[in-house]
């Protein structure tokens, strides 16, 4: 319990040596992220069950409203707060697509420390990760005037390979061995806060004189984003009148975006290689935020 309320602690250490020292985290091969998100996807997968998930498919409405806070809301709040810091056209676009990127499978692992739903965090991150296939192109089309090409049928395989097939073979493990995973459901936060903190540093190596020369106006730009995702996810599911639960889980969905995803297709389809700053930058402050959330609502468990 104690290692996993220093969820965030972990996260920014971890960011930190990375970014001093590439190094420390450069033996973590690009080829290793499936296999580390995989793992951090059956380590929430077990701790639940086919009957969380049709409780969740029950309401519909939860999952639109993060959906349209995804690919509604976020991507205009970072066009707003890039103007606000009279950021240039490469940052602008960076920050956009940020903004217009589907929300990130570490927010599973921070529902789980959060006591939030984990099947309906699940959900939401499948249906915004798909989403994107149509969603992220048309904003950036829309917004930035630029076409972005996104590979669909990669997606639909990659959305099935790290989220999906994970996410199903914990579920049924925990159906055919429910004392096994009981057992061990203390101990897969564990796994995840390590398989995160890996993935954050690795991402944050990979570019870390990027992230260090970016100066304060954009890591606090990228931290408002991150930080007004959260508020508003939560705001207005409960407006909304859900669960306490499902407040947390929605919270905790808008603050976290796919940056190492921006990073991938900003690197791809723009001709500036500035644009790949805010995503750089990103992977940091979204997982802060994050973990963040779910230590806090950590101490104070929902109701019964």
């Amino acid at each position: 319990a104690t290692f996993c309320n220093m969820f965030a602690v972990w996260l920014a250490l971890g960011a930190l040596v990375a970014a001093k020292y590439p190094p420390s985290f450069m033996w973590v091969k690009s080829e290793y992220f499936t296999m580390l998100l995989g793992l951090l996807m059956f380590s929430v997968g077990i701790t639940t069950t086919l009957a969380d998930f049709s409780q969740s498919l029950a309401h519909p409405g939860v999952i639109a409203i993060n959906f349209t806070l995804c690919y509604g809301v976020m991507p205009v709040l970072a066009y707003v707060i890039a103007m606000a810091i009279e950021a240039d056209g490469a940052i602008l676009a960076g920050m956009v697509l940020v903004g217009a990127i589907n929300g990130g499978q570490a927010s599973n692992l921070c529902a789980l420390i959060a006591g939030g739903d984990v099947a309906l965090s699940v959900l939401m991150t499948a249906s915004t990760t798909l989403g994107c296939i149509v969603m992220t192109p048309t904003i950036c089309k829309f917004a930035l005037h630029t076409v972005v090409p996104v590979d669909a049928v990669g997606i639909v395989f990659s959305t099935m390979e790290v989220v999906l097939a994970p996410i199903l073979l914990g579920v049924g493990l925990n159906t055919l061995a429910p004392k096994f995973c009981g057992a061990v459901k203390p101990f897969t936060p564990v796994v995840g806060v390590i398989c995160t903190v890996l993935l954050v540093g690795a991402s944050v190596a990979k570019c870390a004189a990027a992230i260090l020369g970016a100066g304060l106006p954009l890591q606090l730009a990228l931290l408002v984003l991150h930080l007004l995702g959260g508020v508003l996810g939560y705001g207005v599911t409960y407006m909304a009148g859900a669960s306490e639960s499902t407040c947390r889980t929605v919270a905790i969905e808008a603050s976290m975006k796919s940056s190492a995803f921006s990073f991938l297709l900003a690197s791809l389809h723009f001709d500036a290689p500035n644009v790949r700053v805010p995503s750089s930058v990103s992977v940091v402050w979204m997982s802060i935020v994050g973990s963040l959330l779910a230590v806090y609502w950590k101490t104070k468990p929902v109701a019964a």
